[in-house]
């Protein structure tokens, strides 16, 4: 095949044909008819495997590129997915292990995808409307969902495909892929209260986003359980710099009946607790425990005392592409929701 592709390379070149490769040039490169590379490159299923996966290999050899405005004009789709991502420090890994798994259920198909950053304090609803206004995209994925979420409700009155990572409050059903935060809280209390901690805290996410209201039960239903006492973080969240947390636990030690058991919503909010009580003298495993939700393997392997519950964010991003290309074929939202454990 390689030989195939270099003459026809040459050929090009020997008649002076553009620099940018067509289907008739992949055609030609691959001894079949345009149109077969075209469905080949499409995925279309009638279309062998064996030959969708060679024509797609000579069309990469030879750097052919599909002209996305022909296509728009021609089927009135643009074959690209926009992924609205968080520039998030929280969550070690999050945009490059979500992206990983969105990458990994696209690969045989037709899309490609476009990123653009959705920033921590909005919900950059502008972007939703640049993306349905101008039509860059054929659905679309984000993140950080808020109970009543402004692009939720855009995309949905607008009939425009997408899934989003998290849930929301809505009553109208809506795509969604989202982790079980309410049973890693749950979960996490129950490990602490095994240990025989005496006073327990927790760091939520800010309260406008949905989870934070999930993690928050599963941690209520937990202590009031067990009868045991309990503390909320005051003043920090899950979007708190590493500096102010670990300087709100040193602090903490300053006042009467500090907690001795903490769950951390992340790595980095757990790595920086566990700075600002060894600034004031405790010991992990001694004076306290934590529990960390864990996206990377990092935090066990400097602290390894650290108790961890684990959640897939490549996963995620798995569920979150196959959702979406459900959603965009006119699957119906109510199959379309998966919650992860």
């Amino acid at each position: 095949m390689r030989e195939t592709t270099t003459r026809a390379s040459e050929k090009r070149s020997k008649q002076g044909s553009p620099s940018r490769p067509t289907l008739k040039t992949v055609a030609e490169a691959a001894g079949i008819a345009v149109t077969t590379v075209s469905r080949a490159l499409a995925g279309d299923p009638l279309i062998s495997i064996t030959t969708r996966e060679r024509v797609r290999e000579i069309a990469g050899a030879l750097g052919y590129v599909p002209d996305r405005a022909a296509q728009r004009l021609k089927t009135g789709r643009t074959n690209v997915i926009g992924v609205l991502l968080d520039p998030h420090e929280e969550i070690l890994g999050f945009g490059t292990s979500l992206l990983y798994g969105v990458t990994k259920a696209l690969k045989g198909t037709p899309y490609h995808l476009i990123v653009m950053p959705n920033f921590l304090d909005e919900s950059n609803i502008e972007a939703v409307e640049h993306i349905i206004r101008n039509n860059l995209a054929d659905g679309l994925i984000f993140t950080r969902t808020e109970t009543l979420d402004p692009r939720v409700r855009l995309l949905s009155e607008k009939d425009f495909p997408f899934v989003s990572h998290g849930r929301t409050e809505f009553a109208t059903e809506h795509p969604f892929v989202d982790y079980d935060n309410y049973a890693f809280a749950y979960e996490a209390a129950r490990r602490l209260i095994a240990k025989g901690r005496r006073k327990l805290t927790i760091i939520l996410p800010p309260r406008r986003l949905t989870f934070s209201q999930h993690m928050l039960h599963g941690f209520m239903t937990a202590v009031r359980e067990a009868g045991i006492p309990f503390e909320l973080a005051d003043g920090i969240n899950h979007d708190s710099k590493a500096g102010v947390v670990r300087d709100y636990f040193r602090h903490r030690l300053d006042r009467p009946d500090p907690p001795d058991a903490i769950i951390c919503p992340g790595e980095v909010s757990a790595m920086a607790a566990i700075t600002g009580l060894a600034d004031g003298g405790w010991s992990l495993g001694s004076e306290y425990d934590i529990v960390a939700k864990q996206t990377s393997q990092l935090l066990t392997d400097i602290q390894p005392g650290v108790d961890t519950i684990y959640e897939d964010l490549t996963e995620a991003g798995e569920h979150l592409a196959k959702l979406l290309l459900q959603r965009i074929s006119g699957a119906d939202v109510n199959i379309l929701q998966k919650i992860l454990t």
